[in-house]
């Protein structure tokens, strides 16, 4: 598509579920400081890794970036989905797009399917700038995620690994995003994070960029051009851990219903679909 190529001839030129024991809306008041305006990639910043998602329509997502988290136990949320590794729920829609669908359907003793796609053990990174380009789904009760887990979690488990959650979306509240910090002795509901608005249309009406630049004791969170928080190991409650120095895997998924958002209700129309036009890794270019 030529808008996706100027958009990455841009980037290269000059011009970052979620939880696992999710947020409950708390904020951390004393971040509420506006932050400046972050330098765009390609100023300062080179690609190490990416996704484009191009391709014919129906294809699964590259097996050498990506795997499928199977499942519905809930994922520790009440979430009502199962989630698969099915066409019908993450594909390549043909147009240079990943399609998460969240569907009403019958599956693995669920009332709904869906998708939750990682790099786990294919890709991990510490340190850089991550971000998708996204337009995301709507709808009470519909959950969609771009986030991080320690490369660790097998071994030390959750939240030692760390959580980074570059973007979550409440889909009955159409311009709110969430970015939380989940770590030992804050995960779930008293985790360390902001809610950001934005006016004009909702964010589901187009696409936009959700990114994190993440430095040593250091994570700036980004939506399009605007940083809305900052968190250090300061903002972390007194005595707390910093797990946030260590490789983490990028995580893409789409939930329905669970503690974070409520249950779908019926005015929620299905199928709702996440299109990802891109996931890209940049490093600070060498001086």
């Amino acid at each position: 598509m030529t808008s996706r190529r100027v958009v990455l001839a841009l980037a290269l030129s000059g011009l970052g579920m979620a939880s696992c024991d999710p947020a409950a809306g708390l904020d951390n008041k004393k971040n509420e400081q506006p932050g400046p305006v972050t330098e765009q990639p390609g100023a300062g910043w080179e690609i190490v890794w990416q996704d484009e998602f191009d391709g014919p329509s129906g294809t699964l997502p590259s097996k050498e970036r990506w795997g499928a988290e199977v499942g519905g136990d809930g994922w520790g949320n009440g979430q009502y989905e199962f989630n698969t590794a099915r066409a019908e729920n993450g594909a390549l829609d043909g147009e240079g797009h990943l399609a998460i669908t969240a569907r009403r359907e019958r599956y693995g003793n669920n009332d709904y399917t869906s998708a939750r796609l990682s790099t786990k053990n294919r890709y991990s990174k510490a340190y850089g700038r991550i971000e998708a380009r996204i337009q995301l789904p709507t709808g009470r009760g519909i959950w969609p995620a771009f986030w991080m887990l320690g490369a660790d979690v097998d071994s030390v488990g959750w939240p030692g690994c760390g959580e980074i959650d570059i973007m979550e979306h409440r889909g009955q509240i159409p311009s709110v995003i969430r970015s939380s910090l989940h770590g030992p002795g804050y995960s779930g509901g008293a985790n360390v994070g902001r809610e950001h608005a934005v006016s004009g249309a909702p964010l589901a009406a187009d696409f936009h960029v959700y990114a994190v630049e993440w430095e040593p004791e250091r994570l700036r969170f980004i939506l399009d051009d605007t940083v809305y928080f900052e968190a250090t190991p300061k903002n972390l409650p007194a005595g707390k851990k910093w797990v946030y120095d260590h490789p983490h895997f990028i995580i893409l998924n789409v939930a329905v219903g669970g503690s974070f958002v409520g249950p779908p209700d019926s005015n929620t129309v299905f199928p709702q679909t996440m299109k990802v036009d891109y996931v890209r890794v940049y490093e600070r270019a060498a001086q």
